[in-house]
């Protein structure tokens, strides 16, 4: 009978062990699963805030760079464009001026002016074409080659008079006008292909931000998903100690001192001003990323934390 029951009792104490030993074991597991989530959860904080310091440097250089760079070519562009149509304004009112002069011309000797200076021109090239072709004398050749130099005398003095011409001065306006006109639309080309480059870097920026806030995204889910693992292994390894302690303290020899228990008045006190200070806390972080500043490890928690309950 002896001889039993001490048999029951080893066998007792061994199962005694293997179940410490095994909750060792578990204690172990889940302190190492926890621990190496939460430096997970430390990695995806620490890209989070790169995450912060990429998209406000690349809002900065789209806002302080390209942005004024694109309004300011644009501005140009702006006044170029109000300097054309004030120059096609110009260029309709000298033509019409032109078509006026012409008409009154048409009633006097103007006209003659004008037509005689095609007609001394036309004359002058048959004449150096039958020089060219025709089979002449000597004296023939030297009354035409006369006869042309007359012509361009007569023709030189026809232009001499249209130069102080209202014609020929209004006619000066409108080429003046034209060349002005070609020099803006050249500018302006230049000008818009300036804005439309920078329009197209900012807006180039732009998707990159959006790229990073959706990668931020990602990983601010990543990382509850992954806090929230951490906290479930943390529970686990607070049970097992929990169990661990309850043994040990059901094994404690009955006569062991007990300790004064603190007055629970006092330990509610203290979880009260506790749970204020957190949220004080909570609440400056939350102000702080609504102001788009960087949150520290703790911070990001909390608000994390508040987001779960």
């Amino acid at each position: 009978m002896n001889l039993s029951m001490s048999r029951a009792n080893t066998n007792t104490s061994q199962s005694s062990k293997n179940s410490f030993k095994e909750l060792q074991l578990q204690i172990e597991e889940f302190r190492q699963k926890r621990d190496d989530l939460n430096r997970k959860t430390k990695g995806y904080i620490k890209e989070l805030q790169e995450i912060d310091v990429k998209i406000e440097e690349y809002l900065l250089l789209a806002k302080d760079d390209y942005k004024k760079k694109r309004d300011y070519w644009n501005s140009k562009v702006k006044n170029l464009k109000d300097k054309k149509i004030e120059y096609k304004n110009k260029l309709e009112k000298f033509t019409e001026e032109r078509k006026n002069i012409i008409k009154e011309s048409r009633k006097g000797k103007e006209t003659k002016k004008y037509v005689s200076v095609k007609q001394i021109e036309k004359k002058i090239e048959n004449l150096e074409r039958r020089i060219e072709i025709e089979n002449l004398d000597i004296l023939e050749e030297n009354a035409m080659v006369d006869k042309i130099r007359g012509l361009a005398q007569v023709k030189q003095e026809f232009l001499a008079e249209q130069q102080n011409s209202d014609f020929f001065k209004i006619d000066r306006k409108i080429q003046i006008v034209k060349i002005n006109l070609n020099k803006i639309y050249e500018q302006l080309n230049k000008w818009s292909n300036k804005s439309q480059d920078y329009h197209a870097k900012m807006h180039e920026i732009y998707q990159t931000v959006n790229e990073l806030r959706e990668k931020k995204k990602t990983l601010e889910e990543n990382l509850i998903e992954n806090k929230k693992a951490a906290d479930a292994y943390h529970e686990k390894f607070l049970r097992v100690m929990s169990k661990i302690k309850k043994d040990s303290k059901a094994k404690r020899p009955t006569y062991q001192s007990r300790k004064p228990k603190a007055p629970k008045r006092r330990n509610t006190f203290r979880n009260e001003e506790l749970e204020k200070l957190k949220q004080d806390k909570l609440a400056a972080a939350l102000e702080k990323q609504k102001s788009g500043r960087k949150l520290n490890l703790y911070e990001a928690r909390l608000i994390l934390e508040s987001s779960k309950e």
